[in-house]
């Protein structure tokens, strides 16, 4: 079912949303794009004139309750977004009462669903090793399915909008759903665009395709890595990964960061490219500094040959122009994971200049897709959010559906 289609007057819809958001000391939300993010399928179901559960997890309390990662501190901002007073249930797990009493048009937030162990359904308390490890699983998964019936009795109809969580096989993600058939369970719009943001990527390219990949390791992306050298024209590999890399390849890297125990993964890498007939671009320089600071001595060199005592820090001019290039005459690209330390001003100049190319290949009709906490970051530290053809809310769950996966999140309302 889609969510455009379904009259939600005089129903109730329990709302799987990803508002896990950053707070500060104070229990203050700091950066509320995940709740906006929200409401357009929020808005949807009350001015249909059905009533809204919100179910949400925050941080991670592993199974107790943790009143700072409670949702109570976010009733306020939610209820100023929504423009109704949002009503909130202490226990998502015995919330009966709160949500019979739902009239049309009004909203009700549920406790942290983290709260309970049963929403990650794995077991708590027991060690992988122990014999009694397995019965302990299957006891929990047996609860797990119990806890979203729960969830689920809440409601007339399910509403899946948290990509950030879609990877993810939780009772209020990929379990909750068996309690509702294929007419009163649906993606909601946030879903909706971050799937098809993924299939304009990969299932809808446009060529040349560039796709970036940053970060400091080649061990978390190299499932990505893989699954892209089938599909695109160039691979930029920058960041930490850089110097591994040019270790593999017999460079001297000084100090910088480097997984020894990939070098044989990263001479792969490079064999596959030339197989795939895709141009791989590996940064040939960097701003090498004396110190992890923002303050440290600084001085261009080739990413390898860095001195003893030095490490690569940001990406180099000359690697700043291969980059570029490989990005402004794209009509596809993917960007997860930064050119350098950008936390630091001092070496957010990489990661600069791809954003910037980013946005003049989009401006050329190019579509862009930014993915991942860091590229996201990047992207609005740089005010540039809105040169950009799309920013995913959910990193992990981005980069396994890159890498070729089946969302559960996804597979559950589709199946």
């Amino acid at each position: 079912m889609k969510i455009e289609q379904f009259n939600f007057a005089g129903k109730k819809a329990i709302v799987r949303v990803d508002f896990n958001v950053p707070l500060d000391e104070n229990g203050n939300v700091t950066d509320d794009t995940r709740i906006r993010g929200a409401l357009p399928t929020l808005k949807k179901i009350l001015n249909d004139g059905g009533s809204v559960i919100m179910m949400s997890h925050m941080g991670k309390p592993k199974g107790k309750v943790n009143p700072k990662l409670s949702l109570s501190q976010i009733v306020k901002n939610v209820s100023e977004h929504l423009g109704v007073d949002v009503k909130f249930a202490p226990d998502c797990a015995n919330a009966d009462k709160e949500s019979a009493a739902l009239k049309p048009g009004e909203a009700l937030l549920l406790e942290n669903l983290r709260f309970y162990p049963e929403e990650e359904g794995k077991p708590v308390g027991i060690d992988k090793t122990d014999p009694a490890y397995d019965e302990a699983k299957k006891e929990m998964k047996e609860r797990q399915k119990t806890f979203a019936k729960k969830l689920a009795s809440y409601a007339d109809c399910y509403v899946m909008d948290a990509f950030g969580t879609a990877h993810r096989k939780h009772a209020s993600t990929a379990v909750i759903d068996e309690y509702f058939d294929k007419d009163h369970k649906m993606l909601g719009y946030l879903m909706e665009k971050e799937v098809n943001a993924v299939d304009n990527v990969l299932g809808n390219i446009k060529r040349p395709f560039t796709a970036i990949m940053g970060g400091s390791k080649v061990s978390t992306k190299i499932g990505i890595i893989e699954n892209l050298l089938g599909k695109v024209d160039n691979l930029i590999l920058c960041g930490g990964m850089t110097y591994t890399f040019a270790k593999a390849q017999g460079g001297k890297i000084g100090n910088s960061i480097c997984e020894d125990d990939k070098l044989d993964v990263a001479l792969d890498v490079i064999k596959k490219a030339k197989e795939n007939n895709v141009n791989l671009i590996l940064g040939t320089d960097c701003i090498a500094a004396d110190a992890f600071s923002n303050d440290a001595n600084t001085q261009v060199c080739m990413s390898d040959n860095i001195p003893d005592g030095w490490e690569g820090l940001d990406a180099g001019p000359e690697t700043r122009k291969a980059f570029a290039e490989a990005i402004k005459g794209a009509k596809t690209i993917l960007w997860n994971g930064p050119a350098g330390v950008f936390e630091f001003d001092n070496f957010i100049g990489g990661s600069k200049a791809i954003a910037e190319a980013i946005a003049e290949a989009t401006a050329n009709g190019a579509f862009s897709l930014i993915g991942g906490g860091d590229s996201v970051a990047c992207i609005n530290k740089f005010g540039m959010a809105d040169k950009v053809s799309y920013i995913s809310t959910g990193g992990g769950a981005l980069l396994e559906a890159i890498e070729g996966k089946v969302l559960p999140g996804v597979a559950a309302i589709e199946e």
